[in-house]
């Protein structure tokens, strides 16, 4: 009986070896994530919702790191940082080409808006066009408040004021905060001056903010997002798993359908498009 006994422990003992060692193996074996991303996906709240989801599907913790698109890519060419959700697809064309990327894909869109305050003294409400508006603020010298940080929401306003044939160095009206979006907006709301922004993220904060949307609509307003993960044969010290697993999470059918609905519930519409598997010209028409 004694032996019996021994044996029936020593076949549950292994069992329990086994079964642990299956558990270990279908745990990443490097857990971390380091992901770059925007400003607007985190003061929006999305990521908020889709973090712990994917953590908890795939035992992977993700670090976040929001700054501006184009310091998010400055880290991504570092090594800094394993995978990138950002905004500014010329600098992300860039990054591709320059060899610090593996795989671009897209995820999402929504719009940049033209906000300001409820009197509007450059009289800009309604313009169908960006280009107008800004011409408009600048004639009038009314305050336009820019993030000046290099962000994706940067790039769009320089692209507009290029646009516009504005030259916006050095003049007083022109002020930048080096912040993000949630900051800038803000400042902005403090000051009652006029400010471009995504619409997610002033949708999420719209209620303690006082600005309003002067323009919208325009084809150069498009806000699209992609996820990128980091060439790891550049920096092999990169969770490139981690990383893929990350940017397959994102296009996933699963994760677009929560983006389709994400912000429905609480503004109405959503707060962002899905696009996995779109094509990025085909966006906006």
């Amino acid at each position: 009986m004694k032996r019996k006994g021994f044996i029936l422990c020593l076949f549950v003992s292994l069992a329990m070896t086994v079964s642990m060692a299956g558990i270990a193996a279908a745990q990443p074996a490097q857990k971390n994530v380091i992901m770059a991303t925007t400003t607007s996906t985190q003061d929006s709240g999305l990521l908020d919702v889709l973090l712990p989801i994917f953590e908890k599907k795939t035992g992977y913790f993700v670090k976040t790191i929001s700054v501006g698109s184009g310091q998010a890519m400055a880290m991504g060419a570092k090594g800094e940082a394993d995978v990138l959700l950002v905004h500014s697809p010329a600098a992300e064309k860039k990054f591709m080409a320059d060899g610090n990327g593996v795989e671009r894909r897209l995820v999402m869109h929504n719009d940049f808006i033209i906000l300001g305050p409820p009197s509007d003294p450059a009289k800009i409400k309604g313009l169908k066009k960006a280009a107008e508006a800004f011409k408009k603020i600048a004639a009038s010298g009314s305050i336009f408040m820019s993030r000046g940080d290099n962000s994706g929401t940067h790039a769009k306003e320089k692209d507009i004021w290029k646009a516009a044939g504005v030259k916006v160095e050095g003049e007083k009206w022109y002020q930048q905060t080096g912040l993000g979006m949630g900051q800038t907006l803000a400042v902005a709301a403090e000051k009652k001056t006029y400010t471009l922004a995504d619409r997610g993220t002033y949708l999420a904060l719209k209620k303690s903010l006082g600005l309003e949307i002067l323009v919208e609509g325009d084809g150069i307003l498009l806000n699209i997002y992609h996820v990128i993960e980091v060439n790891p044969k550049r920096w092999p010290k990169a969770n490139f798993t981690g990383a893929k697993t990350f940017g397959d999470f994102m296009v996933s059918k699963e994760t677009q359908a929560i983006i389709k609905t994400f912000g429905v519930d609480k503004f109405g519409s959503s707060l962002f498009f899905p696009d996995a598997g779109k094509k990025e010209e085909a966006l906006g028409k």
